[in-house]
């Protein structure tokens, strides 16, 4: 048996040469689940826009230090946390200017 572990840690057992040709052998035989020809992938690869639409505005990617107790409000509230920042600070933006914030 043979693991392959992915960059992100997940882990995959992969089937030996004979799982592999019985999985083969056997979608072959089924014509509603007939893997695709070196060619059909080609076609399709070359169809498909690869993925999510871009945006005209891309988001910045940027580190950022938070206190513990700010970064743990928002991501209680779970998925979506990080664009929920962002909507905060963009309407902190309409009454405020950057430079108006004051440490003390």
């Amino acid at each position: 048996m043979e693991t392959v572990r992915t960059r992100s840690g997940r882990e995959f057992i992969l089937p030996t040469p004979e799982e592999d040709a019985a999985i083969t052998a056997a979608a072959l035989e089924d014509p509603d689940a007939r893997p695709f020809t070196d060619a059909e992938l080609i076609e399709a690869r070359a169809k498909s826009n690869g993925g999510r639409p871009r945006t005209p505005t891309p988001r910045k990617n940027i580190c950022i230090r938070l206190s513990p107790d700010v970064a743990e409000a928002f991501r209680a509230t779970g998925k979506g946390w990080q664009t929920r920042m962002n909507a905060a600070l963009a309407d902190w933006l309409k009454t405020h200017s950057p430079g108006d914030l004051t440490l003390g």
